[in-house]
């Protein structure tokens, strides 16, 4: 039996370097974070997202279908703040849908007499 000296090879080192461990750290204290806000602060980000896409859809299907107007022209009503809202129309059904950063959507249909009318929230 020999019980010399022998050498293994050795595995190579599989840890991070210090610098790229910081950025990492970095960017999971800054998501960690994010996510806390949007938890705090959801039911507030989501009353101002249905706001803005009723009142876009409301404003957008008014000026398209009770005023003549281009789609494209009716942005000209929005409020300052509302360049979040896409909008999309539906000449068939006379409708608008109002779009808040994909987050929450409105549509406003037009109705002989009472002019536009936004559609039941779903629940």
């Amino acid at each position: 039996m020999a019980t010399g000296n022998q050498s293994y090879p050795t595995a190579p080192s599989l840890t991070i370097a210090p610098r790229r461990s910081w950025r990492w750290r970095a960017l999971l204290i800054a998501l960690a974070l994010l996510l806390a806000v949007l938890a705090t602060f959801w039911t507030a980000i989501r009353g101002y997202a249905t706001t803005g896409a009723s009142y876009g859809a409301r404003v957008a299907c008014s000026c398209r279908f009770v005023g003549g107007r281009e789609l494209s022209d009716c942005r000209k009503d929005f409020e300052p703040g509302m360049e979040l809202v896409s909008l999309s129309e539906d000449a068939e059904a006379k409708s608008v849908t109002a779009r808040f950063a994909l987050l929450f959507s409105q549509t406003a249909t037009y109705r002989k007499g009472p002019g536009c009318v936004l559609e039941p929230w779903k629940k």
